[in-house]
């Protein structure tokens, strides 16, 4: 929703379709080394604490796309939702799935779906 205001969308256009296709999340990285170098115990509390972090960070970005939405609402901009079903149907009928699936190998796939719920 940011994105949307910031580059004036309802300037230009009327409709905006909800499709939550993509996500672009924050990401906190670290080069091998150097967290190699950092003791077992203080990477426990790091992890724990950049966890916590990255689920409050996606409650408060929902929180601010539902704000911003309203304000673009204000300015004229039409939301429609979409029906996520019929999208996960006509990327199942493909070889999607399957590319991005052998891609990220079984734990990372079960984990994805943990979240999402069994895709494919």
């Amino acid at each position: 929703m940011a994105l949307i205001d910031a580059t004036k969308f309802w300037e230009v256009q009327k409709y905006c379709a909800l499709t939550n296709h993509a996500w672009d999340g924050f990401w906190l990285l670290a080069g091998r080394r150097v967290w190699g170098g950092i003791p077992g115990e203080m990477q426990a509390v790091m992890q724990k604490h950049f966890n916590a972090a990255a689920v409050q960070q996606r409650s408060d970005s929902a929180v601010a796309s539902a704000d911003m939405q309203k304000v673009l609402e204000g300015k004229g901009l039409v939301f429609n939702t979409t029906d996520a079903a019929s999208f996960r149907q006509a990327l199942a009928n493909t070889n999607f799935y399957g590319e991005w699936k052998a891609k990220l190998e079984a734990d990372a796939w079960n984990l994805l779906e943990s979240a999402v719920g069994r895709i494919g």
